[in-house]
């Protein structure tokens, strides 16, 4: 991106419960919101028993406060024509729950399709009582598309409790609806961070600190919150001489010291490159397009071979960022797909030369814009350019709805057989700069529904993207990168390499807050 443009048959009794389901945390029901178990769900589309039904069939309901009514069915399914809802108009806890039993002991998935206006102290889906450790999936806020969540269990001892849970305030609500329980994992294998800030950020005196407030290597910080893919941008020739291959390797070094793996992601530039811009580095200005095959492949051969020599291989590698209408423009606009297809393979081709493991994406912004998606990777594979993984930018304050990104992500990736990723997300903590700088995103009515500019609502907004791509069948949601969690605000660090001057519009998207100590949002990059 570019910083300025921009979830045989038993009855449940009080002592079967306390023998059999241990932790639950469930008072004894009685007998009317209780339900039988069975080896598989029952009325998992909440079809049986039409609207209004508090406790619907092979489903229990409760609620230590006896407000059991604030779960029931009604008109308006995913799919059917009922869904479960849980509302009230006063504050309201309350679970909707089907115990399982008789299970073949393995893995297994929860898939349900949900809504949810938000505001709620929590709403989830929860698998408890399966023999291993309780595994929950939070509810994105999405008043209108619906989305599909997923939680993965292991289950030991051949039971498991299905429970859908709410703790809300009046008002608030959620809706679900046709949920699935079917052998199989889900996980995320990349929830990376975006470093190529935070060199120049050092070098100035820039410092980071634990949540606690101790002094620590950041890159540390955020391998032990859980990311465990590094991903640094590449810049031909820039101003300040941040970001170049020399810069590159050093940090990668430092990221595969910490254990995590590394994306090096082209930007064939000597400054950003996004949809909006794609400049030609100075060096290559003048030559033609057989000569600009060449410089990309030697470029790319050259950066990654000294990564290789170096011992911190590539494992992933961007041919391109953001280039939605081609790169290195114009002759490798999508206005001339040959020329197009020629510059990338040549850049594949490098890639692939120093190591055939390396790991190729191609990455576009507007990841919520199935159209262009389409479109580019049906011109992409028409022009037999091959790669390994789609990789997509999604800012959900300019790229639309979660519900777009997932109806997407399930598209592409069914469409060309391939993994997909979200390459850069963030979300700011706080709306003001600590900077003179105004920044990209300083203004309430910017902000996504649902998610405030608070340290709750930038958790809450990389937990749900991390939730979607989870969600991506057939296990092809590859994962995550968060960008530019270290770009603070330090003095001279900001977004124009050729001006010391220029400020920092992102510093309120960072994982450390105005007092260099890590987010809470950080903790997220220990998804499942």
């Amino acid at each position: 991106m570019h910083p300025v443009r921009h979830g045989s048959r038993i009855r449940l009794r009080a002592t079967a419960l306390a023998a059999a389901l241990g932790a639950l945390l469930l008072a004894p029901l009685p007998a009317a919101h209780r339900a039988e178990a069975a080896s598989t769900l029952t009325n998992a589309g909440f079809e049986a028993d039409g609207t209004g039904t508090a406790t619907p069939s092979g489903w229990s309901t409760y609620s230590a406060a006896g407000q059991n009514s604030a779960s029931f069915t009604e008109a308006g399914g995913h799919s059917g024509g009922y869904r479960l809802s849980h509302w009230s108009s006063a504050a309201y806890k309350v679970e909707t729950y089907q115990y399982l039993t008789g299970l073949t002991d393995g893995s297994y998935t929860l898939s349900a399709w949900v809504r949810s206006g938000g505001g709620q102290k929590s709403a989830y889906l929860a698998l408890r009582n399966c023999g291993s450790a309780e595994q929950r999936t939070d509810l994105p806020v999405t008043s209108s598309g619906w989305i599909r969540i997923v939680t993965p269990i292991t289950v030991v001892g051949g039971t498991c409790t299905i429970s859908i849970d709410s703790d809300a305030n009046a008002g608030n609500w959620i809706n679900v609806d046709d949920l699935t329980f079917t052998s199989g994992t889900t996980g995320l294998a990349m929830k990376g961070v975006d470093l190529s800030a935070l060199k120049k950020s050092e070098d100035l005196g820039g410092t980071y600190k634990s949540s606690s407030g101790t002094t620590g290597d950041p890159v540390a910080l955020l391998k032990n919150s859980g990311a465990n893919y590094g991903r640094l941008k590449v810049w031909v020739n820039p101003a300040d001489g941040y970001n170049n291959k020399a810069r590159v390797l050093a940090t990668a070094q430092r990221i595969r010291a910490q254990g995590m793996k590394l994306l090096v992601d082209f930007h064939y530039s000597d400054i950003w490159a996004d949809p909006g811009a794609q400049t030609k580095p100075a060096a290559w200005s003048g030559h033609s397009y057989a000569q600009l095959k060449t410089d990309v492949y030697n470029h790319t051969y050259d950066v990654l071979n000294a990564l290789k020599a170096q011992g911190t291989t590539a494992d992933m590698v961007q041919i391109g960022n953001e280039i939605n209408a081609g790169m290195l423009w114009p002759e490798g606009s999508t206005s001339n797909w040959s020329q197009l297809a020629g510059l990338l393979k040549s850049g594949i081709s490098a890639a692939k030369a120093v190591s055939s493991n390396t790991q190729i994406a191609l990455h576009l912004a507007n990841g919520g814009d199935n159209t262009l998606y389409r479109t580019w990777f049906d011109n992409a594979t028409a022009q037999g350019v091959s790669y390994d993984v789609i990789a997509l930018s999604f800012y959900g304050y300019w790229h639309g709805a979660l519900s777009s990104l997932q109806a997407n992500l399930d598209d592409i990736s069914a469409r060309y057989g391939k993994k997909v990723m979200v390459a850069e997300t963030a979300y700011p903590f706080r709306l003001d700069s600590e900077d003179a700088h105004e920044n990209i995103i300083d203004l309430s009515s910017e902000l996504v529904s649902g998610y405030p500019a608070s340290s709750a609502g930038q958790t809450a907004w990389l937990r749900d993207v991390m939730n979607v791509v989870e969600a991506v069948p057939n296990g092809r949601g590859l994962g995550v990168i968060y960008w530019e969690p270290t770009w603070t605000a330090v003095a001279g660090n900001g977004w124009d390499p050729a001006d010391p001057s220029s400020g920092n519009g992102w510093e309120n998207q960072a994982l450390f807050d105005y007092d260099s100590r890590l987010l809470p949002a950080a903790g997220v990059l220990a998804h499942r």
